[in-house]
């Protein structure tokens, strides 16, 4: 009798199982003042939508300080959570209220520019993987941040940057692209 292999198999889809909750897409309660909105779609290799990622946000306040009682430059804003998660909807969507982050210090006396992390959970994947979201209106910065000037090519780092929503002040969108033409960046941590 010959031995045959086992055939391979990808994780999921379980993420919605227990993980999302009711306020997960609220970093702050809808209508705070100077709350945004990032929304956008996540799109596997072949350009299709997903339907049943998970996107999970994690960031400082508008003060860049982290709801967590480890932060050296004191406590977050009040009602600030600073963590976000989110499921992608029948249309891949997802959507999360937050405040924009203030600029944080990063080694040797630099600054990073605002940004949000973000860690995406989807079929296929054995992990999770794990990017940024920098901000437009914020060019100054993103040129002087250390994690954008270590991607040499700028097609590259502008995947990170989300676009501004002409048809509404205060979202932004951000589409995740696991693979292809339009890959967003993914970094090894």
């Amino acid at each position: 009798m010959t031995a045959k292999l086992t055939p391979s198999q990808t994780v999921g889809p379980f993420l919605a199982i227990g993980l999302p909750w009711p306020d997960g897409p609220f970093v702050v309660p809808e209508g705070t003042e100077g709350a945004i909105v990032i929304t956008g779609i996540v799109f596997d290799g072949a350009g299709d939508p997903v339907t049943d990622a998970l996107v999970e946000t994690w960031q400082a306040d508008q003060d860049g300080r982290f709801a967590h009682p480890d932060d050296p430059r004191g406590a977050a804003s009040p009602g600030f959570r600073g963590f976000g998660r989110c499921p992608t909807g029948p249309d891949s969507a997802y959507r999360l209220v937050t405040l924009k982050p203030g600029a944080l210090p990063s080694p040797g006396g630099r600054t990073e520019a605002p940004h949000v992390d973000v860690s995406l959970f989807a079929r296929g994947l054995i992990d999770r993987v794990v990017t940024r979201v920098y901000f437009p209106d914020e060019g100054q910065a993103n040129e002087a941040d250390p994690v954008l000037a270590s991607i040499a090519d700028p097609a590259r780092a502008a995947t990170l940057i989300a676009e501004p929503d002409p048809g509404a002040l205060g979202r932004l969108l951000f589409d995740i692209h696991l693979q292809g033409d339009r890959e967003t960046v993914f970094f090894d941590v």
